[in-house]
């Protein structure tokens, strides 16, 4: 069992720091269940100052199979908000392992040659298109 270096924990905090100076206020959060990945996710959390319960995903752990991940993603199909019967807004945030994280982006794109995540690097998609890509130390996404 590793815990994050304490690099690792500087970098989660300016990456979710980073996510909220680009309007993501994730509604999910999941996380693989290793003590590196939910540390990961927690500080992310923390940066976003997000309140979002964090969720423990067995299906992101490494060696896993990523469909699943995608058929859970699938289920959360948005429901109409009670007051105006738009639907909900639904973000989520995944912290994994690579190349499980990569496989999913792939997947959600459509594309197999989705790049690698870095350490402490995110990747926004949205409608199945990658949006853009912000690492912990960027001043700005880049697409």
């Amino acid at each position: 069992m590793r815990h994050l270096t304490a690099h690792g924990r500087e970098q989660a905090i300016a990456l979710g720091d980073r996510l909220r100076w680009h309007d993501c206020a994730p509604t999910h959060i999941w996380t693989s269940h290793l003590v590196r990945a939910v540390q990961t996710a927690e500080l992310v959390a923390a940066g976003l100052a997000s309140k979002v319960t964090i969720e423990v995903m067995p299906a992101l752990a490494p060696g896993q199979d990523v469909r699943s991940v995608i058929a859970a993603l699938e289920a959360l199909r948005p429901t109409p908000h009670s007051e105006t019967g738009l639907p909900e807004k639904l973000d989520v945030l995944l912290v994994g392992h690579e190349p499980g994280l990569s496989g999913i982006g792939a997947l959600l794109v459509g594309a197999s040659d989705f790049a690698a995540l870095g350490k402490a690097e995110a990747a926004r998609i949205a409608d199945g298109t990658l949006r853009w890509r912000c690492a912990w130390n960027s001043e700005a996404p880049a697409r």
